[in-house]
């Protein structure tokens, strides 16, 4: 229980046996429980035993659904029409992941629709971390027979607001066995980077990712080039084939690998770029399920949103929504074995 509500966590399943599990507090994937080569069921995704642990403030947003604007707004100010809104400073004078209090730590109300799908709905009152507006959201979680689980962002408001919402789950195919994700294989369809200053704040420029540590277009073992970027990867990637908003599109976004276990992830994606972090800040004390403890590079995340500090980027992607609107975003989550 937590200020009188009742924390609950929910399974939906596939007929392959596929699970994935939900906390109604901050929207929470707390397991996905897929196959290896060999068809051992596992978790593949980081979290903790307790609720106590993901109340924490070292909880690093494990699984949350992020928003209302997923990545960082900088100088936690922004302008729509004649109107500059200034919404609350968590991260070096910016704001990261909606604020001090985002998405990540409300109550969604959750409702099962089958034994493989659910809904999560939360209303985001206006002034809610210094964003304008009543901003109505549902994520729809459903898992097909084909292992693929599918997250259906969507949102209204009744005034223009800022929209930009993600999960953050961090990954580990392996399910532990390996203590880091530096083995594992990943590959990221995109051609650029956006560029970010010491405060990964973007400068409005895009970086080619030719013949340096961020070309993932052909896949990559991680471990290869992590240590040639100063503090670990924490960067947006422009994708290629999917175009955000203005199609609708799903693209093809990135693939992770690991040769250990055999598992692979396909994801596909509506949105115009994604967050790849490496699990910089993890620092071995903060301790996951089975007794086990977060350390550094123990999972990562793979972000599908809008670049960071749109609103403030006009050439970039448009990332408000105004009333009449509806935000959506699909993304799409494909295991397999290999």
């Amino acid at each position: 229980m937590i200020d009188a509500k009742e924390i609950r966590q929910y399974t939906i399943r596939n007929a392959s046996g596929m699970e994935v599990k939900v906390i109604n507090y901050g929207g929470t994937i707390t397991e996905i429980n897929v196959p290896d080569r060999e068809g051992k069921f596992e978790n593949v995704v980081l979290g903790f035993d307790s609720l106590s642990q993901y109340l924490s403030p070292a909880n690093q947003f494990i699984g949350s659904t992020i928003g209302r604007y997923a990545n960082r707004i900088a100088r936690s100010k922004f302008t729509i029409g004649d109107t500059t809104y200034k919404v609350t400073a968590n991260n070096n004078g910016n704001c990261l992941h909606g604020g001090s209090k985002g998405f990540d730590k409300v109550f969604w109300d959750i409702t099962m629709l089958s034994g493989n799908s659910l809904k999560m709905r939360y209303t985001s009152p206006d002034g809610e971390e210094g964003f304008p507006g009543n901003l109505a959201v549902e994520v729809l979680v459903t898992l097909d027979t084909a292992n693929t689980m599918t997250l259906e962002y969507q949102a209204t408001t009744d005034k223009p607001t800022p929209v930009n919402l993600t999960n953050h789950a961090y990954f580990n195919l392996s399910a532990g066995k390996s203590s880091t994700i530096e083995n594992h294989e990943l590959q990221i369809l995109a051609e650029k980077i956006i560029e970010v200053d010491d405060a990964l704040i973007p400068t409005g420029k895009f970086i080619v990712v030719f013949n340096s540590p961020f070309n993932f277009l052909k896949p990559k073992i991680i471990g290869d080039d992590l240590g040639k970027v100063p503090g670990g990867y924490d960067h947006n990637f422009a994708l290629i084939e999917a175009k955000g908003k203005e199609t609708g599109l799903i693209g093809h976004a990135a693939q992770l690998y690991d040769p250990l276990s055999g598992r692979q992830l396909r994801l596909y994606t509506t949105e115009p770029g994604i967050q790849f972090y490496s699990g910089n800040f993890m620092n071995g004390t903060i301790p996951r399920k089975n007794g086990n403890m977060h350390t550094k590079h123990a999972g990562l995340c793979l972000e599908p949103q809008h670049f960071p500090d749109s609103p403030n980027q006009p050439h970039f992607p448009n990332s408000i929504l105004h009333p009449g609107e509806t935000y959506r975003h699909t993304s799409l989550y494909e295991f397999s074995t290999r």
